[in-house]
């Protein structure tokens, strides 16, 4: 995958990024970085209200990340002088800085709502790159999903043991990746992996997902934003902390004229006037 595996296009305020790197369609660390700098561009334009992520193959989201680039890494290592566990997880954070691990945390950070468009498969790699959205959506079918890295000797090192704990606690999640469990899109539904489940005909589940996104893009987008803040920043704060930052996030809301003319709006019985992002 390199930047010409990397396409956006925009209408209007949403953005579609296409993940393309045939034939296998897995990600590797100059993919990872061609989409962090795309990822950058979008969270710089703020025009984009919504960003929508999916795969360029009709059937892969994205399959995996590459394992042979794992391999390699993992050899280099073993050849290479051994480094304390410190010191090898502050190189490793430094390295994921940028790369998948920068895009993760800009699909979390960043105040477009994202949308991870899960066209088909979508393993390791692929499904913690989906997790860091704020939205999945899965297409119906006999797709397979999952963390299934212990069953080659590593731990998803994406974000997955992390994401899957906050997202389905700590039991369901240590069931999942230890058995390093496969599951299907209606399954991944069922668990709280996935948001919706769309249909299969692929044409019918484009056609959703920008329905999906144009929906969003319609909302006030600093609302969204302030809600998105409010919801990631709050979750890992004791309460009382996360109700004084959403206090202070509804305060920078009602400063806007987007919530001055919505609400006058709203109280007289008239339309709500078109947000303008101010």
């Amino acid at each position: 995958m390199s930047d010409s595996f990397v396409k956006m296009t925009q209408d209007r305020y949403v953005a579609t990024i296409t993940l393309t790197n045939p034939p296998r369609h897995t990600i590797n660390a100059a993919g990872a970085e061609a989409l962090l700098t795309t990822l950058e561009s979008v969270d710089s334009d703020s025009d984009v209200r919504v960003l929508v992520l999916t795969g360029g193959s009709d059937d892969i989201f994205v399959r995996h990340y590459e394992v042979d680039e794992l391999a390699t890494s993992a050899e280099r290592q073993i050849r290479g002088s051994p480094s304390s566990p410190t010191s090898a997880f502050k190189n490793s954070q430094r390295r994921r800085s940028r790369g998948l691990r920068g895009a993760m945390d800009l699909l979390e950070a960043m105040d477009a709502i994202t949308i991870a468009a899960i066209n088909g498969m979508a393993m390791g790699g692929g499904l913690e790159l989906a997790l860091a959205c704020d939205f999945r959506l899965a297409r119906s079918g006999d797709f397979r999903l999952g963390l299934p890295e212990t069953g080659v000797g590593i731990l998803p090192g994406g974000g997955g043991t992390q994401r899957f704990a906050r997202l389905l606690g700590v039991a369901k999640a240590l069931d999942l990746i230890l058995h390093g469990t496969v599951f299907t899109p209606d399954t991944a539904h069922e668990l709280g992996i996935v948001s919706r489940v769309l249909p299969n005909d692929l044409s019918v589940y484009r056609n959703e997902v920008t329905a999906f996104a144009q929906t969003l893009a319609q909302r006030a987008p600093r609302a969204l934003a302030n809600s998105k803040r409010a919801i990631r920043e709050g979750v890992d704060m004791p309460l009382q902390d996360g109700l004084r930052r959403e206090a202070e996030l509804f305060g920078e809301l009602m400063r806007t004229e987007d919530a001055a003319k919505a609400l006058r709006a709203a109280f007289e019985g008239r339309p709500i006037p078109e947000f303008k992002g101010n």
